[in-house]
């Protein structure tokens, strides 16, 4: 596997335009690039809208891309404890599509990111949506790990100390990049000094762990039956190493509208190190999408 390469320089010169958009009670930094129907790009947790940077010229060409940074990542605000769970995110994420007075095309949700797609498409946020997943973290952990994950990740984010440990650790280039390796991704330069960034915050820190502490993916689980007939495209990297691949193929055999696209060798940041493969698995799928049907 080859270290990311981005998109050609000509991609590069699509327009975007970064603003504060106050909705909701938050204030949401968002980016826009691009012309056409509107796909709504949703990153993952610890994330920020400039991973979406190297596959968004390559779509930027078709459609209006709107890439927000999630409550309490990079430079959006911070939900109030009560307003941090998945519904709460999803509502604050409604908000904003709200106010922008936007009904998103498509969306694709990274990671986490697919979740919090999932549980706004189940509270009807998104009607028309073609809803596209890509390394979806969709399923509880499993075990011992399932028992212990969430009460940890509480207890991290109680702890006013841990965001300032870890952004003093992130001043190390070697964690970083061990941290972006061990998700069966390799980013360049330019992409790893991206996380090691954003890990020197400790306010984004804070938000990453007070996601993780709040999110409750057995309720999601429960209610994914309800979205059936409406398809859901889950494209999968065979080398992620923070969702296992093997997450899918449990969703697809329970759900049977999840249908299921592999990105072979490639790991959980799969549209930072391929973007020109995402693309082109992306492009039928969100080529087939209708503002009349989900069909």
């Amino acid at each position: 596997m080859t270290p990311a390469a981005h998109a050609p320089t000509a991609l590069h010169a699509v327009p975007a335009h970064d603003s504060v958009v106050p909705a909701g009670g938050l204030q949401w930094r968002l980016r826009r690039q691009g012309q056409g129907p509107q796909l709504l790009l949703l990153h993952g947790t610890g994330a920020s809208l400039h991973s979406w940077q190297p596959l968004a010229p390559l779509l930027a060409t078709r459609f209006e891309l709107l890439m927000p940074d999630l409550p309490g990542h990079a430079r959006s605000g911070t939900l109030p404890p009560a307003r941090r769970s998945l519904p709460g995110m999803a509502a604050a994420m409604a908000d904003l599509l709200h106010t922008l007075g936007v009904t998103p095309h498509a969306v694709l949700g990274h990671s986490a990111g697919a979740a919090l797609m999932l549980r706004m498409a189940l509270d009807g946020a998104l009607p028309q949506a073609r809803l596209i997943g890509l390394n979806a973290a969709l399923l509880p952990w499993d075990g011992v790990a399932g028992f212990l994950f969430v009460p940890l990740a509480r207890l991290l984010a109680m702890n006013p100390l841990v965001p300032w440990i870890a952004a003093w650790r992130a001043q190390d280039p070697a964690a970083v990049r061990r941290l972006v390796a061990s998700t069966g991704s390799r980013l360049d330069d330019d992409g790893v000094a991206h996380y090691a960034h954003l890990l020197r915050s400790p306010t984004h820190v804070a938000g990453a762990l007070a996601m993780m502490a709040n999110w409750d993916l057995a309720a999601l689980q429960r209610d994914l039956p309800r979205l059936q007939p409406r398809p859901v495209h889950l494209l999968v990297g065979a080398h992620d190493g923070t969702v296992p691949p093997e997450q899918a193929d449990k969703v697809a055999a329970r759900h049977p509208n999840v249908q299921l696209h592999p990105l072979d060798g490639l790991g959980h940041l799969a549209h930072e190190e391929a973007p020109e493969r995402v693309a082109a698995v992306l492009r039928p799928l969100l080529g087939r999408v209708s503002r009349t049907s989900h069909d």
